[in-house]
């Protein structure tokens, strides 16, 4: 039985598209730009984040209200984690925040951090969504197994979560091993210039929150990027 808390799955969409997208770092509206340019229709088609919603860019604070938008869904990253464990007073040791970014939190009044934190804190360490052709998993850095089946048998140890949430080990080792049981895995975390593919596992923070950069859609359906 998995945990609600480390896994949460959709549906499969039958009524318009499924994208997931790259690290957003506060970079809601050039995120909407993008979302303008597929014609993205908050009616019909869903947003799957890979994590890091917060941190670097200006507007971090949105966080909130993209996470209330029903079509918008996102695992749990790095700097999400960074910042709700430091707004609630428990900061991560041996990391500095706000040198990564999260100057933006101390700005914002006791209350507005805390409802942020609440939001971060209860996103999910992975997601499935269920598409025609078999699910695909979402998960911010790295799956530390072979196997998608082992995110409902196993129960992950601390090192299988830094695994999820900080490790670029596959992208830098070039380990092309396909993850069965799941028809691809999508990740954020590690910057690439371009969409990058090893095995089924798809490596889409293309920069968006970057001057200069874009944000890669994935479109889930088809694995193709818009």
């Amino acid at each position: 039985m998995y945990d609600p808390l480390r896994l949460r799955r959709f549906n499969l969409n039958t009524q318009g598209r499924d994208f997931a997208v790259g690290d957003i770092h506060g970079c809601f509206s050039k995120l909407d730009t993008a979302l303008r340019k597929v014609r993205f229709s908050a009616e019909r088609d869903r947003l799957f984040a890979v994590g890091d919603l917060v941190d670097r860019g200006p507007e971090s604070a949105q966080v909130l209200e993209w996470l209330a938008h029903p079509w918008f869904h996102s695992v749990c990253g790095n700097h999400d984690l960074m910042t709700w464990r430091r707004a609630l007073g428990d900061p991560l040791p041996d990391i500095d925040h706000a040198a990564h970014g999260g100057r933006w939190l101390d700005s914002l009044g006791e209350l507005m951090q805390q409802r942020i934190a609440q939001s971060l804190r209860e996103l999910p360490l992975a997601i499935e969504v269920n598409t025609a052709d078999g699910p695909v998993g979402i998960i911010h850095a790295d799956f530390p197994y072979d196997d998608w089946q082992v995110v409902y048998e196993h129960q992950f140890s601390a090192e299988d979560e830094d695994t999820c949430l900080w490790s670029i080990d596959r992208y830098r080792t070039g380990y092309k091993q396909p993850v069965r049981s799941v028809r691809a895995i999508v990740h954020g975390h590690m910057t690439v210039s371009k969409m990058e593919q090893l095995g089924n596992v798809f490596f889409i923070d293309t920069g968006g929150w970057r001057d200069g950069g874009k944000f890669t859609l994935l479109n889930l359906q088809i694995l193709k990027a818009v």
